[in-house]
């Protein structure tokens, strides 16, 4: 029987609980660097990434060799049973790249959201408090203690009530919609006197660049100024860096370009291209006041999770793919910004990197209707494109930065196309 995306999708709907979205109504027969087939043989370019997890595309001919490598010895033991050098060799590495001139200590799991929550435990163990101070549209996952931190309640909280106390939430600076740097200092402030005490605080947790948020970039004088006041009050900073790790800004890690290092940095998607790893590096000390079995999970580090993580690494080494970053976003942003002056539609766009987002305005205010419109317009003409932000009228970009220059110029001309149908229709 010949399989149809529609028959699929009918498939899905009949089987897979509602509450697990799905953007595109398209099945994947098979991928390779930046390029998609669906079940009906027709070929996209892809400018998602799995959500920014494919920085070295799909299936990565050294990645996948590592893997099958892997795999032809064990696929599984449970680190804290039996372990293998793989998982040591992946946090040497990360020890080396996550930024911070002192010694460090890393830990392996699953999933962006493990990764933030083993964060926050290793936060309140070291400081022997609670609180956490998040961000506005800050996102930092769908499990229930990184939801509580995660600043939009649509899609991700609506009706499953409120979500776990102790968290507190401040202002991220944001120009364009009116939020200065000093109003989000304030914002912090104002918990100090209204909410908790800093000596009630473990942790100020927030992306560098906002992902899900809109890709709003931190500046490095907020940075600044956030170290400082977490030093001044013994406050844990946790970078989540999730989505902007594995080389997507520029740099290895988006805190490399904020001249401050966070106490605790996450890390998942894009550092095993596409195998399930995440984990957290920060400073020795803080990582080790959680004593032995209060860290772990059965699948964290998988032997295959790991394998991939060290090719990926060689590949960024051997391809250059940190210079190829910026390469990539500065092509982005050279097109996007010549649309920005033919569609008044587009009011900015941003990016560190090749983390690159357009924003969507109208009259002054955000213009979400756009956004569906694009996307559903971009695929039929085969470009895959992702939206985001508080408002929902971001759309962004996070193609493999191993496609050729070829392929990213034929999906610029893509978006712009299907702007022009878009905003003209």
């Amino acid at each position: 029987m010949t399989k149809t995306n529609d028959g699929l999708m009918a498939r899905r709907q009949a089987a897979v609980a509602q509450g697990v979205g799905q953007i595109h109504p398209i099945f994947t027969e098979r991928a390779e660097n930046a390029t998609v087939w669906d079940v009906e043989g027709r070929e996209y370019i892809d400018f998602a990434g799995g959500i920014a997890v494919l920085n070295t595309g799909h299936l990565h001919p050294k990645v996948k060799a590592a893997v099958a490598e892997q795999l032809n010895a064990f696929s599984h033991t449970c680190f804290m049973v039996l372990g293998y050098e793989s998982y040591i060799a992946v946090c040497e590495k990360l020890n080396h790249l996550v930024p911070g001139d002192f010694a460090k200590k890393t830990a392996l799991f699953t999933s962006g959201s493990e990764a933030v929550e083993n964060a926050v435990k290793v936060a309140r163990a070291y400081t022997k408090r609670a609180g956490v101070i998040a961000f506005t549209s800050g996102y930092h996952g769908r499990t229930m203690a990184a939801l509580a931190l995660t600043g939009k309640v649509a899609p991700y909280s609506k009706g499953m009530g409120l979500m776990s106390a102790n968290v507190f939430r401040a202002e991220f600076p944001c120009e364009m919609h009116g939020v200065s740097e000093d109003d989000a200092i304030e914002s912090i402030e104002r918990i100090f006197k209204n909410d908790a005490e800093p000596s009630d605080i473990a942790a100020i947790i927030l992306e560098p660049v906002q992902g899900e948020g809109g890709f709003y970039a931190a500046t490095p004088s907020f940075m600044k100024r956030l170290r400082e006041l977490c030093d001044n009050h013994g406050i844990v900073l946790i970078a989540d860096e999730v989505q902007t790790g594995a080389g997507r800004t520029g740099t290895f890690f988006a805190m490399e370009q904020m001249g401050v290092a966070a106490d605790i940095t996450t890390f998942a998607k894009s550092i095993a291209g596409g195998f399930p790893l995440s984990g957290i590096t920060g400073k020795a000390e803080v990582m080790d006041a959680i004593t032995a079995g209060g860290l772990g999970g059965t699948y964290g580090g998988s032997p295959l999770a790991c394998a991939a993580a060290l090719a990926v690494i060689e590949v960024f080494e051997e391809e250059q793919l940190l210079a190829r970053a910026n390469d990539v976003g500065n092509k982005l942003k050279s097109a996007l910004t010549d649309m920005q002056a033919k569609y008044p539609q587009i009011a900015d766009v941003r990016g560190l990197g090749a983390m690159i987002a357009i924003e969507l305005m109208e009259d002054g205010q955000p213009a979400p209707q756009y956004s569906a419109k694009i996307l559903a317009e971009a695929r039929s003409r085969g470009l895959i494109l992702l939206s985001c932000g508080t408002y929902g009228n971001v759309i962004r970009v996070l193609v493999p930065l191993t496609a050729p220059d070829a392929q990213i110029e034929a999906g610029l001309a893509i978006m712009d196309g299907t702007f022009q149908a878009v905003f003209t229709s």
